[in-house]
């Protein structure tokens, strides 16, 4: 069970309300009237770096493809080598499907 820094009793109702969207349409609808275009755009970018990153990507190609900052490569690089996990996990599922 997870018990970073984050864990919160707000934090959690948020991911149970995520966790019971059906589909990427319900989550295009919740999504939209949760965040602001920016900030899901941003969520979308390190999830796209994380995954150049973990097909050993470089900082340049991962740039120009994502439009990412060197420092949000930098920092999703330190997530991965040093966070939760979470990327890992999620990326574990994701890649297989994607084959």
């Amino acid at each position: 069970m997870y018990s970073g820094k984050l864990k919160e009793d707000l934090i959690d109702k948020l991911f149970e309300a995520i966790l019971v969207l059906r589909n990427v349409d319900e989550c295009y609808q919740f999504f939209e009237d949760l965040c602001t275009v920016a900030e899901l755009k941003s969520l979308a970018q390190r999830l796209e770096v994380a995954k150049m990153l973990v097909k050993n990507r470089t900082y340049g190609e991962i740039a120009q493809r994502t439009g990412a900052s060197t420092a949000t490569i930098s920092r999703v690089k330190k997530a991965l080598n040093y966070g939760a996990d979470g990327y890992k996990l999620v990326l574990s599922r994701l890649i297989p499907l994607k084959k």
